[in-house]
């Protein structure tokens, strides 16, 4: 499929150290991105699909990096069916798993957590929730659990190990398997605060140093934040990604983003929602967490979306998350929301407003356009403007 989204207003890249693209066209093809800015005449008039934009602003597909997945489109943590394609009506166009440990019953011997985590990873593997790619399977780190153990579950790919949940009666012995994890290939994640499911245990920032793991999972809370100290320690004395979570504390929140932004090392933020937890399901969590940023901590809004989409693709390595040729097609389309007082997408976030969607595509393929069903309409119209395929892409009335 080939598609040029024209009339954009402002293209927001992803990268926070270049955050604004000059140009008012993205062209794709085949799932991929081919050119942004501009676009030659040959491949518009050669598109099977043309979207205009209106003037609405076009951002990377959010990624949310603490979701948690159990199997299928479904959380036994809320009882809820859909939750996944809910979330990308609220731009999110890939999550990654916090580890799979609100299954039911889930296993804790080595032969169990191994299989669940393999088979979280197939199961995902080609199943896409509303066309949202969705990384599941993260092996959950036992004490019994062996380097050769982390490299088999690598082999058969899984790529993702979470520390925090495991039976250790001390955090600081997670840090020789974390590390083990990490000879294996796997991206390590831990979790840092206060405990939150029964059995668990707090995390504090001398843990994190420990373990060193790639990302600090909900450092601002989830729900329980770590000691005000220990957040310029993780900057200082680690190359740990710092993650912030819209289900955990406001006021870390902002005091982690702007010891990054005082540091030059806002790479270190990600944005992700942590959830579904009982802190329930959070559709534009990502949204909310951006606005908190940019209206309350005074970042600029373009960063602020850099923070849930580049910042996150790089840690975790994946192919989306910058708008640049080359990079899998996954795009939103934002604006302000009809009626506010503002006039674009970044006034919205700056002002503390959430913005309105009008499209999201992912792997190349518009899932919808015109308006997202879980945010208030956009200011301007985003519609097709042209399409000689033989579906719609038109959002569904409610």
């Amino acid at each position: 499929m080939r598609v040029v989204i024209s009339n954009i207003g402002t293209i927001v890249s992803g990268d926070w150290r270049n955050p604004v693209v000059a140009g008012d066209a993205i062209a794709v093809a085949d799932g991929r991105i081919e050119a942004v800015g501009s676009v030659s005449t040959e491949f518009a008039a050669s598109a099977d699909l043309e979207i205009d934009a209106g003037g609405a602003t076009a951002t990377p597909g959010l990624i949310d990096s603490h979701v948690h997945i159990t199997f299928g489109d479904y959380t036994p943590r809320q009882k809820t069916v859909g939750y996944l394609e809910s979330y990308l009506h609220g731009g999110v166009t890939t999550a990654i798993t916090a580890s799979e440990v609100h299954v039911p019953g889930r296993p804790t011997d080595v032969e169990g957590v191994k299989a669940l985590a393999v088979a979280a990873q197939r199961s995902f593997a080609t199943y896409r929730p509303g066309g949202m790619r969705v990384h599941a399977g993260s092996i959950i780190i036992e004490p019994e659990l062996t380097p050769e153990d982390y490299a088999e579950v690598a082999e058969k790919g899984v790529w993702l190990a979470k520390a925090g949940f495991g039976a250790f009666d001390d955090p600081m012995d997670y840090a020789p398997h974390v590390q083990a994890a990490r000879a294996a290939g796997l991206t390590t994640t831990m979790h840092t605060g206060g405990a939150s499911i029964p059995d668990s245990q707090a995390i504090t920032g001398d843990h994190v140093i420990a373990a060193n793991p790639h990302v600090s999972f909900h450092v601002n809370g989830g729900p329980v934040a770590i000691e005000d100290k220990d957040f310029g320690r993780l900057l200082a004395e680690s190359d740990v990604a710092m993650q912030v979570c819209t289900a955990g504390n406001l006021r870390t929140t902002l005091l982690c983003a702007r010891l990054c932004v005082e540091q030059d090392r806002f790479d270190r933020l990600l944005i992700a929602t942590d959830t579904p937890t009982g802190s329930g399901i959070m559709p534009l969590g990502l949204i909310y967490t951006m606005t908190h940023l940019a209206g309350l901590g005074g970042i600029d809004p373009a960063w602020c979306i850099a923070a849930a989409t580049g910042n996150n693709a790089a840690v975790y390595g994946l192919d989306t998350g910058v708008l640049e040729p080359g990079k899998a097609a996954d795009i939103v389309l934002m604006d302000a929301p009809l009626g506010g007082s503002q006039s674009t997408a970044l006034d919205a976030i700056a002002n503390g407003d959430p913005v309105a969607i009008g499209c999201v595509m992912s792997d190349g393929v518009p899932r919808f356009v015109g308006r997202s069903r879980n945010t208030p309409p956009t200011t301007r119209k985003v519609r097709v403007a042209r399409n000689t395929l033989t579906r719609s892409f038109d959002t569904p009335r409610h």
